[in-house]
């Protein structure tokens, strides 16, 4: 590991890298490489379930991305490698006078591994500019899963989302083939966050995706999306080999809630597990 002073550019804000290498070996997933610079970091790997599933957490110390700053993630996950990757907390987005606030993130899997990226969700503060980017390569044969929660505003502090932008990119690649290509751009202010056809005045949007072939598991899906109705509006579909569950309501909690439900279904289908949730998400 080599680490860096933060490095500031003029009116450009903090840069911060993180680069993580995974590798099989010893019957395990193990962290074989990472690089950082700035405040990015990765907390020590844990092993909670048989298998040798890697649990990574992606640290951001500082707690909140301002206007000008800049995180690059990039993941490399090696052949038969399997590994979970989430957060410990939300990221927050917080106001700007114009500057834009950037997050790049690269996932890369080689054959026959997996996947799971499930960070906690972003805040976008009242008059914040973001740009987000997600890119997801996969070999023939590896799979993968994950989801992006975005929190427009503060609803429990009764802030409304009208001033600034965020626009999220979230493609999923196989072989150099695009799988699923989503953007996302939301102006605060704008009518379509309060339009029936739109947002229908609800704070919060989010998208689990999982990359299969499996088709056994939408009955179930569908009668989970009944168990939330309560919680908001929660949907499924797929197209290809892409299943994508998304909730749009009141909470990010109840988005995290729906989600692992799903994963709950979709793990053992997929990679012949069950699930088994990050120790950090009971703190």
């Amino acid at each position: 590991m080599t680490g860096h002073a933060w490095q500031v550019e003029s009116g450009m804000g903090w840069k911060a890298a993180l680069t993580l290498g995974f590798e099989r070996a010893q019957n395990r997933t193990l962290l074989a490489r990472r690089r950082h610079q700035g405040p990015l970091q990765i907390q020590r790997v844990f092993y909670p379930e048989q298998g040798g599933v890697c649990h990574g957490y992606i640290l951001h110390p500082p707690g909140g991305v301002v206007a000008g700053d800049s995180l690059e993630i990039e993941v490399e996950v090696g052949e038969g490698a399997e590994v979970l990757l989430t957060t410990p907390a939300a990221g927050k987005f917080y106001r700007s006078r114009g500057e834009v606030a950037r997050v790049d993130q690269q996932l890369r899997l080689a054959r026959r591994a997996s996947l799971e990226w499930f960070p906690q969700e972003n805040i976008i503060f009242q008059g914040a500019q973001v740009h987000t980017t997600t890119r997801v390569e996969l070999a023939e044969d590896s799979q993968f899963m994950g989801w992006e929660i975005v929190c427009l505003g503060r609803p429990a502090a009764q802030e409304v989302f009208t001033e600034g932008e965020c626009r999220q990119s979230f493609e999923i690649w196989r072989a150099g083939r695009p799988l699923w290509l989503e953007r996302s751009h939301y102006t605060g202010g704008s009518p379509v966050l309060n339009a029936r056809w739109g947002m229908a005045g609800s704070p919060v949007a989010g998208s689990f995706v999982c990359v299969t072939l499996q088709s056994g598991v939408l009955s179930a899906l569908r009668e989970l999306t009944g168990l939330f109705a309560a919680e908001g509006s929660c949907s499924v579909t797929q197209l290809d080999q892409v299943i994508v569950c998304r909730y749009l309501g009141g909470e990010a909690e109840a988005a995290k809630k729906y989600f692992a439900e799903a994963w709950k279904i979709l793990r053992p289908a997929m990679l012949k597990r069950p699930a088994c949730f990050p120790r950090i998400w009971n703190t």
